[in-house]
Formats: structure tokens, sequence, C-alpha cells
């Protein structure tokens, strides 16, 4: 029975120390790095994903909330990040809002992710409801 629990406790250990802490870190520090949009799913009625300002590109989120966005014509655009905390019921969710500005001319881009979850290290899911539909737009590193 010795060797069952020593066994069990060894495995344990090697499961707890090799698998990545991503997990245990703030959502704040879990975005830290660069990110591609690799896709958008749209649930529901109506909407269109031609029309949501972020529909590819690369993000690179900054620890001091600044944020640099460049889109597949390779524009560059710097803006800012926020996630937020919210409480319903008794679940938790966490909101992103993202704003960029390209200062060559002035176009201005902003979204607001009613929800983000990270669905590994270099996976993460940010939804947008918005009446009868919703978008899903996945994020990989």
């Amino acid at each position: 029975m010795k060797k069952i629990y020593t066994a069990v406790i060894f495995v344990s250990l090697l499961l707890a120390f090799g698998c990545s802490k991503d997990f245990l870190k703030s959502y704040d520090k879990r975005i830290i790095g660069t990110w591609q949009i690799t896709d958008i799913n749209k649930t529901g009625f109506g909407g269109d994903t031609g029309t949501l300002p972020f529909q590819e590109g690369q993000f690179t989120f900054h620890e001091d909330g600044t944020l640099t966005y460049v889109n597949s014509a390779g524009t560059t655009f710097q803006g800012t990040w926020n996630i937020e905390r919210k409480n319903y019921d008794e679940t938790v969710y966490r909101s992103l809002e993202i704003t960029v500005v390209n200062f060559t001319n002035q176009l201005v881009l902003g979204e607001y992710y009613d929800e983000l979850d990270f669905v590994g290290t270099d996976h993460f899911k940010a939804r947008i409801n918005s009446g009868l539909h919703t978008y899903i737009t996945h994020f990989r590193r």
C-alpha cells in the first residue's frame, strides 16, 4: 500500500512542478506579450464580423498598460489596454478594453470585450455580446 501512495505522490509532484504556472498568474500578467488573432466565431442572428475593428493583426501588450497593434497591411497603432474584474451573482468575469491610434492618419480603433477567458498558456478568447449575436475572437501567441 505504501508503494501506491508513494507513486501517487511522486506523479502528483511531477505534474505540479512540470506544468506551466501561468494559471496562477493574474490576467494582467498572463496577457503580457505578443498575440495574433487567429479566428473569429459568430453565433446568433444578424451581425457581421466585417464590422469589427480588429479582425486580424498582431497585438503586443506591455506591462505598463500600453499596446502596439500592427494590422495585416503593416500599419502600426499605439494605445492602451485594461482588464477589469466584474462579479455577477457568484461568477467572476474579466473584460478587456482596447483603444489604439494611428498617429499618421489619426485613425482610432477600439473594442470592449465583455468576457476574457484564457484557454491555455498560448490561447485566450475574448467575447463580444451584441444583441442577438456574439463574437468570439481567438488570440494565440
